[in-house]
């Protein structure tokens, strides 16, 4: 039985290096300017909630859930991330999120990072968090199903990117990838929908000052903080339960015949989400999943505190 979940990111090898330059480029630009802008409004007390986000965000991304024709999905996190944390930090945790899955567990290439943070981290948190604003002052019940429908938009937009720079790329036709990869993350982008629907009603009831637009109130309290983490180290130690069906990209690739331009990663630390010398067991995959979740926490606890600390000086 495999029990390590399905990977998730573009692979090298999809992207020519022109494509993948491009897109570096841009990521550089935004998560550049997400840093100066968190730079000047970020409060000490909101550093630790920037480490649960990642945290959180990481370990739901290790529940793939089989949707239909034998194909997984996954969480990708950036509305509920930008909701929370605001926009700019929220691209910052989401870069945080992709990049260690990408150093760390080998799950997406180095050379299209930039193009991985960008459709998963920077284009979803931009859009979820530009519908959610419109309807801040909203009734509870219009703001949970705007946010649930930015993110499902969030998803497709994604999707979109991700076939442009296939087909930029020559690596398959967009006539063909586009409508496949739309079909497919339709239905991934419910469970986006549902899921970031499901954390900010649970932030509603017990924290609802963290969704005010106004960063001073996204202050952290050590219960909220707490109840966070234990709820992230749950979903990693369930995470061998998730669906070991591919996902959506990886199995369209597979179906158009270029899965196999896809490179392996030029170094191993934790491959597959799992822990070398004990193989692809339950236990290999919830330590390397509780490593992956304590590392984003720490990374991202120091990044806030360099930022504040710049900030106060």
């Amino acid at each position: 039985m495999n029990f390590s979940p399905a990977p998730l990111h573009i692979p090298d090898g999809f992207l020519t290096i022109v494509v993948s330059a491009i897109f570096w480029l841009i990521t550089i630009v935004m998560v550049g300017l997400a840093v100066s802008k968190t730079n000047r409004s970020l409060g000490e007390k909101q550093i630790p909630i920037m480490g649960v986000m990642a945290a959180f965000i990481f370990a739901a991304q290790m529940l793939n859930f089989p949707i239909a024709g034998g194909t997984s999905g996954h969480f990708l996190g950036g509305t509920l991330a930008a909701i929370v944390l605001g926009p700019w930090a929220g691209i910052l945790v989401m870069t945080a999120v992709v990049g260690i899955q990408a150093l760390l567990f080998q799950d997406g290439g180095l050379l299209v990072m930039g193009a991985n943070i960008f459709n998963m981290g920077i284009l979803t948190a931009v859009i979820g968090y530009g519908l959610y604003r419109l309807v801040i002052h909203q009734k509870k019940g219009i703001r949970l199903a705007v946010a649930g429908g930015g993110a499902w938009i969030a998803t497709m937009a994604a999707a979109l990117f991700a076939s442009l720079e296939l087909w930029l790329s020559g690596t398959t036709r967009l006539e063909i990838v586009l409508p496949a990869m739309l079909g497919v993350h339709a239905l991934i982008g419910l469970g986006e929908a549902l899921i970031t629907v499901a954390a900010l009603a649970y932030i509603e009831q017990t924290r609802p000052d963290l969704l005010n637009l106004d960063n001073s109130a996204r202050e952290g309290g050590w219960g909220w903080i707490v109840s966070g983490v234990v709820i992230s180290l749950l979903a990693v130690l369930i995470s061998p339960l998730a669906s070991g069906n591919p996902d959506g990209l990886e199995k369209i690739a597979s179906d158009l015949g270029f899965l196999g331009s896809g490179l392996d990663a030029p170094f191993q630390i934790l491959p597959d989400y799992s822990i070398p010398f004990l193989g692809d067991t339950a236990i290999s995959t919830i330590l390397a999943g509780a490593v992956g979740a304590i590392v984003l926490i720490g990374l991202v606890v120091l990044l806030g505190r360099n930022l504040h600390r710049q900030k106060s000086d």
